[in-house]
């Protein structure tokens, strides 16, 4: 299977993308691109998820290449070193199973099973090498991805990464509370939650070893670079809401935009809609101004020293994965097998999940 097969940077796409999904906006302005080592990446991400157990044979088979988790890094660190591309890749792919493996343990009740895994996966994070022949595949799986990104850059990346995904395994513990107990967050206790389930600074991090350079404070915390970082996550978190509403209200959800505005805020499942597009459409064009103004700090960095310029090089680099984002996942979500929900047997049930128990002796 080629990626974006039926779009590249200069032909328009055949794919029919839903009027209420379409984005003109992104189909126009933000062109697609793709790292060349896809192929290969692709191949390998998919020996690795055999290797490491993360998925059973049949269904790597059946639906890995279908999912397209390759595809979407691809699409959006294409400044990265082929090794680095294969590191984050697979780390995604991981991403997905755990996603997964979550959401099977909140079907099936399974608190002790995700308890367990809660505190493996922290203290992995934290000692990788000592987990890589746990019993878990999905927790020796992480260890690997783990040891893999902790080799780029130095570890200052390495205690900053670790920090912010201890908090992504938190909000997901807070995510399996509300949803084994039906409760729908608020608007605003949603939004803050899903920056961590989303893990918009995880993502965001691994910008650095796709540029080859850990950027100093100063510029992370720029607020131009930190906030074109920010809305590029939040657009993507939005638009996975706009896109997995369906999936997500047919697996007895409560962990989306558009369900808080219609538990909290009275609106109809239309209005809702209504309401995460015009969020996305805003981010998007909110993403336009602080680009440019994050371009203007990148050159303001290069009249400097030679240091200086190429740092401002890296802020460029890491600027235009943001970019990045938005195409490669805008069409993710209409080319992934994971929200084609109408093709499915059991609209609750992913075909591509083991639904049985896993990791537990």
């Amino acid at each position: 299977m080629h990626a974006f097969p039926h779009s590249t940077t200069s032909a328009p796409t055949a794919i029919a993308v839903p009027p209420s999904l379409s984005l003109p906006v992104i189909e126009a302005a933000f062109p697609r691109q793709l790292h060349p080592y896809w192929p290969r990446l692709q191949e390998k991400t998919r020996t690795w998820l055999l290797e490491k157990r993360l998925m059973p044979p049949d269904k790597v088979a059946a639906y890995a290449d279908g999912l397209c988790y390759a595809d979407l890094m691809a699409g959006y660190y294409t400044s990265a070193p082929d090794e680095v591309l294969q590191a984050i890749a697979d780390y995604s792919a991981w991403f997905f199973a755990w996603d997964d493996r979550h959401d099977r343990d909140i079907v099936h009740g399974r608190a002790g099973a995700w308890r367990r895994l809660r505190f493996r996966l922290h203290a992995a994070l934290d000692a990788p090498r000592d987990h890589l022949r746990h019993e878990d595949p999905l927790v020796a799986a992480f260890a690997d991805s783990m040891v893999r990104l902790y080799s780029f850059l130095p570890g200052a990346w390495n205690t900053r990464f670790a920090r912010h995904f201890h908090e992504v395994i938190e909000a997901y513990d807070r995510e399996f509370h509300n949803r084994t107990t039906q409760t729908v967050p608020t608007v605003e206790e949603y939004l803050a939650l899903r920056r961590l389930t989303f893990a918009h600074w995880i993502w965001t991090d691994l910008l650095e070893p796709s540029a080859g350079r850990l950027l100093p404070d100063r510029v992370r915390k720029h607020p131009a670079y930190r906030r074109a970082a920010l809305l590029s996550q939040e657009f993507a978190a939005w638009y996975n809401d706009l896109c997995s509403l369906p999936k997500e209200i047919a697996g007895d959800e409560v962990h989306n935009l558009g369900l808080s505005l219609i538990t909290h805020e009275g609106m109809t499942l239309e209005e809702a809609v209504g309401e995460v597009r015009r969020r996305v459409e805003e981010c998007i064009a909110a993403f336009l101004v602080a680009e440019r103004e994050a371009l203007r700090f990148a050159d303001e960095l290069g009249d400097g020293t030679v240091q200086e310029k190429e740092l401002g090089v890296a802020v460029r680099t890491c600027l235009g994965n943001m970019r990045n984002w938005f195409s490669s996942v805008y069409w993710f979500h209409h080319e992934s097998g994971r929200y084609m929900v109408d093709s499915w047997d059991d609209r609750s049930t992913p075909p591509y999940v083991n639904n049985e128990a896993a990791g537990e002796k």
